[in-house]
């Protein structure tokens, strides 16, 4: 049995600890929160106990911790978890800075815990399979990769203020996607960004409407659209063509009913938040990351993926910022 320290009681944590519920080889043993009522009633629900962060991290009837809180926070909680021996489970971005990055990689490395980034997409039961299918040769050489990521609306502009920027924040999640695809890493990226949706986004240093270009030594291009706004809901489609074919996976819908009259063939709206659209993700991540732990494997995506994918994120921001390529 896997037993676990669930730091962060908001819309994440209470995703998290929903998903170790159906894991028979885990348990959440404790909750953590700044909120105490945030604790209290996912503690009711989990059958968990509330506790500080500081006890959880060195209680030792605590294998393991699920971070899920500010990004701010992160850094400090991942040294003293490494520090304490357990296993961590951590949101993403691992930290705004590549550099403090390195640090939590040091630590994590000298401590010899397991690290997961919880890059939840790859464990997409259709982006997953796509990913299996362009490994077994199915397409072919890969050539180019297109993916399209739209928000319904932007977040609230206090959110923005602290995000680290759309590349950082949002694109990320594109970027670990471009690396999981792909195959192989990039070696420049060029990327351009406009505030269409919201002024004030503007007004506070970032853009909601951005494309980045990435390629690789071999030539092979990935190309990620992203926009704070999509009228039709919550857009997330990946195409990859290769040198014998082409994958694509579309959009997921509210129900798969079709209606065909004289004015043309209709289909329901795509579902329109994250949490049910990629709702199988976020339990599949979090049983590999148990798997992991209960069988001593490191874990995938681990600490590094989540290093290269900041690094990604930054280079997309200075070539947004100086209006050229940047070679990685």
């Amino acid at each position: 049995m896997v037993r676990i320290g669930l730091l962060g009681c908001g819309r994440i944590g209470q995703v998290h600890a929903r998903a170790i519920k159906d894991i028979p080889d885990a348990t959440v043993v404790a909750v953590a929160d700044a909120i105490n009522a945030a604790a209290s009633d996912l503690a009711a629900r989990t059958g968990a106990e509330v506790r500080d962060s500081q006890a959880v991290l060195e209680s030792a009837d605590i294998d393991a911790v699920v971070i899920g809180t500010p990004t701010t926070t992160h850094y400090d909680i991942i040294h003293q978890a490494a520090r304490a021996g357990k296993a961590i489970f951590c949101e993403k971005p691992v930290d705004l800075s590549s550099d403090r990055i390195r640090d939590c990689i040091t630590v994590v490395e000298e401590n010899g815990v397991a690290f997961f980034t919880a890059f939840n997409r790859r464990f997409d039961p259709n982006f997953a399979n796509m990913q299996t299918r362009i490994v077994a040769g199915e397409i072919g050489q890969v050539e180019l990769v297109t993916i399209l990521s739209r928000d319904p609306s932007p977040p609230p502009i206090g959110y923005i203020k602290s995000s680290g920027g759309l590349f950082r924040d949002m694109m990320i999640h594109d970027l670990d996607m471009a690396r999981f695809l792909m195959g192989e890493e990039p070696v420049s990226i060029y990327a351009t960004g406009s505030a269409l949706v919201d002024p004030e986004i503007a007004a506070a240093g970032d853009v909601d409407t951005a494309a980045v270009t990435l390629t690789t030594a071999r030539g092979a291009i990935c190309q990620i659209s992203n926009s704070r706004r999509a009228t039709y809901g919550y857009d997330q489609r990946i195409e990859v063509h290769g040198s014998a074919g082409m994958l694509r996976a579309q959009n997921m819908l509210e129900n798969t009913v079709e209606v065909a009259t004289a004015a043309g063939f209709t289909t329901a709206p795509a579902q329109n938040f994250f949490l049910e659209r990629y709702e199988r993700a976020y339990a599949a991540e979090m049983v590999a990351f148990v798997s992991a732990v209960h069988t001593g494997t490191s874990p995938r995506p681990d600490i590094h993926d989540g290093l290269k994918a900041q690094l990604l994120a930054d280079a997309a921001t200075l070539s947004f910022e100086s209006g050229r390529s940047i070679t990685l």
